[in-house]
């Protein structure tokens, strides 16, 4: 079981933009560091979104649900919670 996750986030205000953004990502029209970067309204996005390595119950339970579901690499579709809608980016696991 992974006790530990690393992962990027945009934070934004609605699903509409959640959604445009991940187009975008998968498409290969942007990265996700610079999406994040441009328009990420969490302070990480200056760091393309790096949240570094969390484990269990250090985050909000939709987001953490999300992250510890998702493969390395994988954008996920967008995740509400109280601050937003989050595109979480998967960048490691660790045991």
């Amino acid at each position: 079981m992974t006790s530990l996750v690393k992962a990027s986030h945009i934070l934004v205000k609605t699903e509409e933009e959640a959604n445009e953004l991940r187009e975008k990502i998968v498409n290969g029209e942007t990265s996700f560091e610079d999406a994040a970067a441009m328009h990420s309204l969490c302070p990480s996005g200056a760091n393309g979104g790096d949240l570094g390595f969390f484990g269990r119950g250090q985050m909000v339970k939709p987001f953490e649900d999300a992250c510890f579901s998702m493969e390395v690499a994988e954008v996920s579709n967008p995740i509400q919670t109280q601050f937003g809608w989050h595109l979480i980016q998967l960048t490691g696991k660790e045991d």
